[in-house]
């Protein structure tokens, strides 16, 4: 079997969350997965702190972790109107919040992977990220 001999990619993922430790563990784990990691908060963006397009623009990521927290309906009315956006709506996004029955009760059915208790079993976000990046291979060979 033939190997391409150029060097792949390294994947960019964007962490987006409330929690400066989840932000940093978060990277920490998708650095030694073999990711770079780009971070911004929630609030910033909330705030216009940190303008979404821009940070798209300047880093392209490949995949976007966001978690959602409380003030949950707050917070996924925000990732809405990101997901929605023309940065947002060119990026492949893996959802995360800490109590998914809370945020489901206020804005119904997400497609969000609840991240409870510590330790973290964030296998489950290492397996969405890598997931939704098989799903934007898999759509751009087709």
């Amino acid at each position: 079997m033939h190997r391409d001999p150029r060097p792949r990619p390294i994947p960019v993922l964007a962490i987006v969350n409330t929690s400066e430790e989840i932000t940093l563990l978060l990277s920490a784990l998708f650095q030694m997965e073999g990711f770079r990691t780009v971070a911004a908060y929630t609030r910033d963006i909330k705030r216009g702190k940190m303008d979404f397009a821009e940070l798209v623009r300047r880093h392209h990521p490949d995949a976007v972790v966001w978690d959602v927290a409380i003030p949950y309906e707050e917070n996924w009315t925000l990732f809405e109107e990101v997901r929605a956006s023309a940065a947002g709506q060119a990026c492949r996004f893996v959802v995360t919040t800490t109590n998914k029955a809370a945020l489901e009760t206020l804005v119904g059915e997400t497609p969000a992977l609840e991240i409870i208790g510590k330790p973290y079993d964030l296998e489950i976000v290492v397996q969405a990220v890598r997931r939704a990046l098989q799903d934007d291979l898999r759509t751009a060979l087709t």
